[in-house]
């Protein structure tokens, strides 16, 4: 009985003493990636710095083959001038910049430029020729040329000037 005492004394003994406490095992896997940041970073800056821009200011452009050159005397002309304040560009009918340009209202444009076409067209000028300053939009160009374009039977030419 001594023997059993014993064995239910160590069992007892093994009951009371006091379990393990486990932790829970955790996903400790985070991944810092500042360093790989700041690489990037110096990287960048190293090309940025490294790097030559490639700078070409002009274009080199074959001349026209098949252009030719139109008689002022046989064409009716429109001139578009840049305008000193935002807006809408100044369209005159005539070479140049004389007198007085058209209203400011597109459509009243359409409506004269078109007449002077037809008369002009009337008299025997097959060809419109529309002259742009340099920095008049091409919004402004392609609605003159719109406007003119709307007489059958004429030929529509802008205007180039060559570089001696």
């Amino acid at each position: 009985m001594a023997d059993e005492t014993t064995t239910d004394e160590a069992l007892m003994e093994e009951d009371e003493r006091p379990a393990i406490a486990r932790r829970p095992i955790r996903d400790t896997a985070d991944l810092d990636i500042t360093p790989m940041i700041d690489i990037t970073f110096l990287l960048l800056i190293f090309f940025l710095v490294a790097s030559t821009a490639d700078v070409q200011s002009s274009v080199d452009l074959p001349p026209a083959r098949h252009g030719r050159g139109i008689s002022e005397r046989t064409s009716v002309i429109l001139t578009i001038a840049e305008r000193g304040s935002p807006g809408s560009a100044l369209v005159y009918l005539g070479d140049g910049t004389s007198g007085t340009p058209l209203p400011d209202d597109p459509d009243v444009q359409e409506e004269q430029i078109a007449r002077a076409v037809q008369k002009g067209f009337n008299e025997g000028r097959s060809t419109v020729l529309v002259k742009a300053e340099k920095g008049v939009l091409h919004r402004e160009v392609s609605r003159v040329a719109a406007a003119a374009g709307q007489v059958e039977g004429i030929h529509l030419h802008m205007a180039v000037f060559e570089i001696d």
